[in-house]
Parts: C-alpha cells; structure tokens; sequence
C-alpha cells in the first residue's frame, strides 16, 4: 500500500514539473498593431488559437548617483 502511495506521488510530482517546463518559450516582438501582438518564437508548439500567457521582462531602473 505504501509503495503504490508513493508510485502516485512521485508521478504526479514528475508529470506537474514536466509541464512547467514544457510551456516555456522565448520569443521577439515583431510589430503591434492595436491588440494585436505578433511575436517570432524559438522552438515553439503552439497552434493557432491557442491560449498564452505572456510575461514582459522587466527592464532595469536607471541608476541614480548618490553625493
């Protein structure tokens, strides 16, 4: 009992890490249009109507000197 308990644990554990990483692309923004977005992305598995979440990256504030 014991031993399937942890097969099922263990199983889902890999099947929700390998999914994490599965959906992880980098893409470039190529133009705007409205809301409209069109992006070319590496290695990509994506099928047109397809739901995405997309993460904008986080640009750097500007350093301020101090006296």
């Amino acid at each position: 009992m014991k031993k399937a308990i942890v097969a099922v644990v263990l199983s889902l554990a890999f099947a929700a890490s390998s999914v994490a990483v599965a959906g992880t692309t980098k893409c470039t923004v190529d133009s705007v249009d409205g809301n409209k977005v069109i992006m070319t992305c590496s290695k990509a598995k994506f099928a047109a109507g397809d739901a995405v979440k997309v993460k904008a990256a986080k640009k750097k504030a500007a350093a301020i000197e101090g006296c």
